[in-house]
């Protein structure tokens, strides 16, 4: 649309509708990165033309990451269709587009300006690829496992950094340093351009009036400037590092000196270029934008080191990272900010022709380097001071967990550690709530009855036994009635339990909980089971009840009077020796009166 305005508005224009639509088609191309072949020169041989836009790449490339992530997310109304699979939205919405491009190319391959179809293979499928699967990766939540993948490409140390523990932490970490140091980097290229417009503006002023004088020209020329303004920007940044960039084959730009080519056409974007001449203390100053651009990734490295960027995200606190793995994660911002400077300047600059206008803007893999070197250079000791800084204030306040207490991690001291304060913690509130009384009195009535049921099991009458039982049971009921040292009634529940930190009162300063019998006795032995048992029934049977039953037993009917017991039989049978056991569970005694005739106490 803005090519056919300018067509329409031009009073003397070079060719009809079809060669507007044809120039259209080849500048949407080179907005892609298409190199084109310019046909209509002077001299007839065929020039190239490879300078891309960046203003006019970032429409196709938005356009393209809308469409697909649009296809892909599901729609907020209920009456709307459902959301379309991955794979089908990106396959659509690329093979679409590629059709289109095809077309397109086919249609300006006549025209003054043709692509080389070698880039139309290259670039094209590879822009409209990558930025629909960045749409679809953005719809489906920017899951971790498509990059992952990717990530198994590279070498083995560069894995080891990226996985492991906390491998998102670091490599969410990596990115976001690295998106800040390319912000700095492209804005202080950008401030750096402002600056020499200003200081070269009357310059500036006079290649734009000489171009053209009609408004419509005048207007082109803006337009076409304004979608140079990012190429000049990266060229910009490269000139702060170190390397620069080319204005003609053999003709470099830096700080230290700037020899630019003696014809080049008049352009306002081009009178921004510093004299020709050794560079100036003025010239240097630029070096302050890689130095920015190194303290703001050495920032956002320290910041992640810290576990900043954890408790922000509401997560679970992690360690802090210990110094080389912050230099590690330093680095790999670094090497990802090279890189997406590195292709940055590998599409601002190109060729303009032949000969002295072969080579134009930086050379990617010397802005790319020096990128890498600034930051990594100039972040290491910025982070590694920003790193313990933070560290001592959240140390301060309390805030940093120790080492090994992060999710995942085992610390076998530490665990005990914390058992014995809960423990403690637990014990302390029993003894407020008087729980530990009332184990007290239970152990005093099991140590009270256990005596004194070996001794009824001991004695045959069962007359003895019931007295010793029933002076048993005195013994333990009263020893449940007494309270102890420590016991105390049943307090009302509070807001604030009292813990194994508070302070103890003055008189219980100097007591201890009581501690576990080391020995404990065999209380749940056959012996003492059957013994236990003996005494129970003994002192639940009494002689003079009529109604008197065993315990856990139905009642026996009742039987006429008792005979005398008969006579133990005339042979001389050996009788075999009593033992512990048999006393305990043998011992004769004398039948009740409900008891059948004959019949003994089992």
């Amino acid at each position: 649309m803005l090519v056919l305005g300018l067509w329409i508005s031009s009073p003397y224009p070079d060719s009809g509708p079809g060669g507007a639509l044809r120039i259209a088609a080849a500048l949407w191309l080179l907005a892609h990165g298409v190199e084109l072949v310019r046909t209509d020169t002077l001299s007839g041989a065929p020039l190239p033309v490879g300078v891309t836009p960046l203003l006019l790449l970032a429409l196709p490339v938005w356009l393209l990451y809308r469409a697909a992530r649009d296809a892909t997310d599901a729609s907020a109304e209920p009456d709307a269709p459902p959301p379309v699979p991955a794979h089908t939205a990106w396959t659509g919405v690329v093979l679409g587009y590629l059709g289109v491009g095809a077309a397109a190319a086919l249609y300006c391959s006549g025209g003054e300006l043709r692509p080389v179809w070698g880039w139309v293979t290259a670039c094209l499928p590879l822009v409209a690829a990558s930025a629909a699967g960045a749409g679809v990766w953005s719809a489906h939540g920017r899951p971790r496992e498509p990059v992952l993948g990717l990530l198994l490409t590279l070498p083995g140390p560069v894995r080891r950094l990226l996985f492991g523990s906390d491998a998102r932490a670091r490599v969410g970490t990596a990115v976001r340093a690295a998106g800040a140091g390319t912000a700095v980097l492209f804005g202080g290229g950008s401030l750096l351009l402002g600056v020499s417009l200003v200081l070269h503006g009357a310059a500036a002023r006079a290649s734009f009036l000489q171009l053209t004088e009609g408004w419509t020209g005048r207007f082109a020329v803006l337009l076409l400037g304004i979608a140079l303004i990012p190429n000049a920007a990266v060229w910009s940044a490269s000139y702060a590092l170190g390397p620069g960039f080319a204005l003609g084959a053999g003709h470099l730009v830096h700080p230290l000196a700037s020899d630019p080519a003696p014809l080049l056409p008049p352009f306002p974007l081009l009178a921004a270029v510093p004299d020709a001449g050794a560079g100036t203390t003025l010239n240097w100053t630029a070096g302050l934008v890689p130095v920015a651009a190194g303290v703001t990734v050495a920032w956002f490295v320290a910041r992640g080191a810290a576990g900043r960027v954890a408790q922000e995200a509401q997560e679970e606190p992690r360690a802090p990272w210990s110094a080389g793995r912050t230099l590690g994660v330093l680095v790999l911002a670094a090497l990802l900010c090279a890189a997406v400077l590195a292709l940055l300047a590998a599409l601002s600059g190109g060729p303009l022709g032949v000969s002295a206008l072969a080579r134009f803007g930086p050379l990617w893999w010397q802005s790319g380097g020096a990128a890498a070197l600034w930051l990594t250079v100039v972040g290491m000791p910025v982070t590694l001071t920003a790193r313990a800084w933070r560290l001592r204030g959240r140390r301060a306040r309390g805030a940093v967990p120790a080492q090994g207490t992060e999710p995942g991690s085992k610390r076998p001291a530490e665990a005990g550690k914390g058992a014995a304060v809960k423990g403690a913690a637990v014990e302390a509130a029993k003894v407020a709530t008087g729980e530990v009384a009332g184990e007290a009195a239970k152990g005093a009535t099991k140590e009270a009855t256990k005596p004194m049921a070996k001794e009824a099991a001991k004695d045959s009458p069962k007359a003895a036994a019931k007295d010793q039982a029933k002076e048993a049971q005195a013994k333990a009921a009263k020893a449940a009635k007494t309270p102890t040292r420590r016991e105390e009634p049943p307090a009302k529940p509070t807001a604030n339990p009292p813990t194994a930190l508070t302070a103890p009162d003055e008189d219980e300063r100097y007591e201890v909980l009581p501690a576990p019998d080391p020995f404990p006795s065999a209380w749940h032995d056959d012996v003492a089971r059957a013994t236990r048992w003996a005494a129970l029934r003994a002192a639940s049977t009494p002689l003079d009840s009529p109604d008197s039953s065993i315990i856990d037993e139905p009642a026996a009917p009742r039987w006429p009077p008792l005979r005398e017991p008969s006579p133990p039989p005339a042979d001389h049978s050996p009788v075999p020796e009593p033992s512990p056991l048999t006393d305990a569970l043998h011992q004769p005694t004398e039948p009740s009166r409900t008891d059948p005739p004959g019949s003994e106490a089992p």
